[in-house]
């Protein structure tokens, strides 16, 4: 019994995690470049057929993983918002090393180069992207390939990159942003088209996180429900040996 009941307290765990990794998808549903985190342990205690009492062995699979599919490209006309189609990442300059970001809402420092939300550069391929003083942000153009224009002279091109089959080894590093472990290695993008003025918006589909919501507070409900039963006989049993 008290194999089981380890179990049964596993699946809570596991569960609960899940439920707040959904939680946070939700919050996000309107996060501009956003990547939705998912969880399959719900799933795979329905898929063994035997609800919230599975066989785990003891064993929780608690990974989850970050969906990077394409979201929703959405018109803004502000000249230093990009979105890119396709597979691929900015890249953001950092003291720690380079952040990957599909969150293409840049603005211009103090010394006209172009960074994130944060104040971090964002980085070019020669370096930062400067943008000369007696240039209008108006006169900013940046063509499908992400060379930029600054009054008709060319003021470099984004850094941009992919990872391939190994994007799944991206660690989230907060504000959107992804940092490389493990086998993660960065390469050139293929068939990436940068939009200006525009933004890719969070890739959450409510309707589906909210039915995942509810499978998943409905394993949870039937394992307190097992441990609640449980715990009533074992009291039963405990009053009847000191009567």
């Amino acid at each position: 019994m008290s194999d089981l009941m380890s179990q049964i307290t596993s699946s809570m765990g596991g569960l609960k995690q899940e439920f707040n990794i959904i939680a946070h998808n939700l919050a996000n549903v309107g996060t501009v470049g956003y990547k939705r985190r998912c969880n399959t342990f719900s799933r795979s205690l329905v898929a063994q057929g035997a609800g919230s009492q599975a066989e785990t062995d003891g064993e929780v699979d608690l990974e989850s993983v970050f969906d990077f599919t394409q979201g929703p490209v959405k018109a803004t006309d502000r000249s230093l918002d990009f979105a890119l189609v396709g597979k691929g990442f900015f890249v953001i300059e950092t003291p720690d090393g380079p952040l990957y970001t599909r969150n293409g809402m840049f603005r211009l420092d103090s010394n006209g180069q172009i960074v994130d939300t944060a104040g971090r550069l964002v980085a070019g391929e020669s370096g930062p992207i400067t943008i000369p003083a007696n240039v209008g942000i108006s006169q900013v153009s940046v063509s499908s390939d992400g060379s930029i224009t600054a009054g008709g002279v060319s003021a470099g091109k984004f850094r941009l990159i992919d990872f391939g089959e190994n994007e799944k080894d991206l660690v989230s590093a907060g504000m959107n942003c992804f940092h490389a472990s493990g086998d993660a290695r960065p390469e050139a993008p293929k068939n990436l088209i940068v939009k200006q003025g525009f933004q890719e918006g969070s890739n959450v589909q409510m309707v589906e996180e909210m039915v995942d919501m509810m499978m998943v507070s409905r394993l949870y409900e039937a394992n307190m429900q097992f441990v609640s039963s449980k715990s009533s006989v074992s009291k039963s049993i405990i009053d009847v040996a000191m009567s």
